[in-house]
């Protein structure tokens, strides 16, 4: 089994930064992916980017947080970060971390996922 834990949620203003951490702790994924994910209230989960989670390191991200976030991992920590930078209102949500076999922008192919940890930005 995996558990997935996130954790560096909180409020900020519009244009600052701010570093969420997902630990990882359990069966070993080492052909895996770890992703963000994130719900507003009544909307429904986006993707906010991914990565492999072992070896040769490839990442996606969703357009809406291209060169304002960046996901890194630090696999002897079993922990993956995101990175988020010039905070928009519009990025506020629950932010959630998965694992899955492979990186994709769709949630329903993950197979894993933490609690989530609420990021708000306000304007």
């Amino acid at each position: 089994q995996v558990q997935l834990v996130e954790s560096g949620g909180g409020v900020v203003q519009a244009g600052e930064s701010l570093r969420l951490s997902c630990t990882l702790s359990g069966r070993a994924l080492s052909r895996h992916a770890m992703g963000w994910f994130r719900q507003a209230p009544g909307k429904e989960r986006e993707f906010v980017g991914s990565i492999t989670w072992a070896g040769l390191t490839s990442t996606m991200y969703a357009d809406s947080v291209k060169g304002r976030f960046t996901i890194t991992r630090d696999y002897i920590k079993s922990e993956m970060y995101l990175h988020m930078g010039s905070l928009k209102a519009e990025d506020t949500g629950l932010y959630l971390c998965a694992a899955g076999r492979k990186q994709s922008n769709s949630p329903t192919t993950w197979q894993y996922w933490g609690q989530g940890t609420q990021v708000t930005v306000s304007p």
